[in-house]
């Protein structure tokens, strides 16, 4: 199970990553998303039956799978990721249908070219962003060829009504190259499909070479040879057909490789990935060349590569990105831990992805404090001390994985992590198996339990952070006081909780800079902090400031929910007790040796009163966890308290 913490209610929602020791172990790849979705089409379109295994099981495969059920093309699962494709020579046996892709470009603008040139009536439709991905290019080139193809949107974009075409014999088909790849490989890949000799002259440079050489190696591994001069012409004879090789092996996907690879050069190592090496097919392969230049130590074999940090640290390129575009997005993270600023060139093709990935990467890059200057094909960052931040992840699931690697510098939340499912469905298991996180010792407890004094010192003991958790709701109920905001104005509360600028310090506790002594200690505000404390609102706002505190080398926190919803995964949880009785006896002589006025009953009183309410509310009620070890602390002193805290994590590390 992943050591990182997820929303309460809606798992998908977000995903907390505390600051990273350390990464080192061997991770087994997914399939690649390009080669599986040229694989499942060219199956389908070729003559016989191909066992496709090792398939990647992604949202942008089912939605490559579902087309060819609807176009009447046998599939069969037959499990472990391995598929049976029952060829159909060519021709769909069904000649009218509509279909949703999604935002699985891989899926969409293959199919949008074989479809053109099939002979039937389709409908093809995707979700909101791929009909903002422009399609014009593809389309003007196999208009060329003769295809019938109506915009049902905006021109140039999806979605798309395609009728039977005229094919025109002897055809050059011209298509720009510097937009998207996948252009050039729909019209390859369609092209056998006429029957006619037909040559394609690419205009302008052609980016994401890499990819081309991919669909190259797929077509000739189903029996068409695309003669190619350059990179400029590409020509397939008459008489092409596609043919089943029988049984194809899906390679490991090259650029999810990448984040792991990173993830050795940053965090140590080694990392080994299995499933792709030295004899791949896949152009993102050449990311190990570039971590290389950092400075990362770097091994490959024939089906595996590994990583490991340099002893002297990473170190900042500049680098020509269009042989690796995809995982050139890896290393705009990697250059948050190199010395030195970055530029990665040449990545035109990010602004027609699954979002404009130049813009996205900027903006959340900044959000975590790094110095960023982005252009139409390129960005340059500079590295800064990284600050907790909240990651948006624009369905795009590159951004998800790839800024996962900032949280060696600090704590982060990633927004909507279900989007890495278009490719690697359970990434971040695998992330949390080859990462070590800074440790958290959890310690709960009723009010006056001495929680808070053993929390302290056991992070003193330990060098860690310390984080009082009842602090921060103390602190947000004395500054919506200040406000004059009601503490139960659950809206009210909530925004002053999350806009609460807040430092602790073995001394004291600044707000807004400004120390602020015991005000919070008093009666009335350890009252008001119970009551918002209750607040669901409250407590959403103030969950990730509270595990924004999990950095290096390792936190201890106080408070009632510390280990049920802050730190559900903690290495170790501690319900730390005492007797009412005796709670209230250790409260009235804290006050009385600061001059304050106490009543002992009164005190006791309270102590019940709050004990019932905290463990009777309905959000994060006190309680003590099924995996939290018991420490009544009645008849101990502080220091046996705490040597029997630090006993039980040298013993559960």
């Amino acid at each position: 199970m992943p050591r990182y913490d997820h929303g309460e209610c809606v798992i998908h929602e977000f995903l907390d990553l505390p600051q990273l020791l350390s990464a080192a172990g061997i991770v087994r790849l997914p399939g690649s998303k390009s080669i599986s979705n040229r694989v499942l089409l060219l199956a389908a379109l070729a003559e016989g039956e191909t066992e496709v295994r090792d398939l990647l099981a992604s949202d942008d495969t089912a939605r490559m799978l579902e087309a060819l059920k609807v176009l009447g093309v046998g599939v069969t699962a037959l499990g472990n990721e391995n598929w049976l494709i029952k060829g159909c020579g060519g021709k769909f046996p069904v000649k009218q249908a509509e279909l949703f892709l999604g935002n699985a470009g891989t899926a969409f603008r293959p199919l949008t070219a074989a479809l053109a040139l099939a002979g039937g009536d389709y409908i093809l439709k995707g979700v909101a962003r791929m009909h903002e991905r422009p399609i014009g290019d593809l389309v003007d080139g196999l208009r060329q060829l003769g295809a019938d193809i109506t915009y049902l949107g905006n021109d140039g974009f999806p979605p798309l009504h395609l009728k039977p075409a005229t094919i025109m014999p002897g055809g050059v088909v011209k298509v720009r190259g510097d937009v998207s790849s996948q252009f050039l490989t729909g019209l390859l890949m369609a092209l056998p499909l006429t029957g006619e000799a037909a040559t394609v002259d690419v205009i302008g440079e052609l980016i994401s070479k890499p990819y081309i050489e991919i669909t190259l190696a797929v077509m000739a591994r189903f029996g068409v040879q695309v003669h190619r001069e350059g990179w400029q012409r590409f020509t397939v004879q008459a008489g092409s057909r596609y043919v089943s090789p029988g049984t194809v092996y899906v390679e490991g996907d090259a650029s999810s490789a990448s984040y792991f690879l990173a993830l050795g050069a940053i965090g140590g190592g080694p990392v080994r990935v299995e499933g792709v090496g030295r004899d791949s097919i896949q152009g993102d392969v050449k990311f190990a060349e570039a971590l290389a230049k950092m400075g990362a130590c770097i091994e490959m074999g024939p089906n595996w590569m590994a990583s490991r940090a340099p002893a002297d640290g990473l170190v900042a390129v500049d680098l020509d990105c269009n042989h690796i575009p995809d995982a050139a997005m890896t290393l705009a993270t990697v250059a948050l831990f190199a010395k030195g600023t970055t530029t990665l060139r040449n990545i035109a093709s990010w602004r027609v992805k699954e979002t404009d990935r130049i813009v996205a990467m900027a903006t959340e890059l900044r959000k975590l404090g790094a110095g960023v200057e982005e252009g139409e094909d390129f960005i340059r960052v500079t590295p800064a001390r990284l600050k907790p931040a909240a990651i948006d992840t624009y369905d795009d699931h590159r951004i998800a994985m790839c800024f996962s690697l900032a949280a060696f510098g600090t704590p982060l939340r990633i927004n909507d992590p279900k989007c890495v499912a278009k490719t690697f469905p359970d990434f971040f298991e695998r992330f949390a198996d080859v990462t070590k996180a800074a440790p958290v010792i959890a310690i709960d407890g009723p009010s006056a339990s001495g929680k808070g004094t053993v929390a302290a010192r056991v992070a003193a003991a330990l060098g860690f952070a310390y984080l009082d958790s009842g602090a921060l709701y103390r602190l947000t109920a004395l500054a919506a006081q200040r406000a004059a905001i009601d503490w139960a104005d659950e809206a009210g509360v909530a925004g002053i909780a999350a806009a609460l600028n807040v430092e602790f310090f073995e001394a004291d506790i600044l707000l807004d800079g400004i120390p602020i002594g015991d005000a919070i200690r008093s009666e009335e505000i350890s009252a008001g902090a119970s009551k918002v404390a209750a607040l669901p609102a409250v407590r959403d706002a103030l969950l990730f400031r509270q595990r924004a505190f999990n950095t290096t080398p390792g936190l201890v926190g106080d408070g009632r929910d510390m280990g049920s919803v802050i730190f559900p995964r903690a290495e170790l949880k501690v319900f730390l007790t005492a007797s009412a009785e005796e709670r209230a006896e250790r409260r009235y002589k804290q006050l009385i040796e600061k001059g304050l006025s106490a009543n002992l009953p009164d005190l006791l009183l309270d102590l019940k009163q709050r004990d019932e309410r905290d463990s009777q509310r309905s959000v994060a009620p006190l309680r003590q966890e099924p995996d939290a070890r018991l420490l009544d602390t009645t008849f101990l002193t502080i220091d046996q308290a705490v040597n029997q805290v630090l006993m039980w994590f040298r013993e559960a590390k």
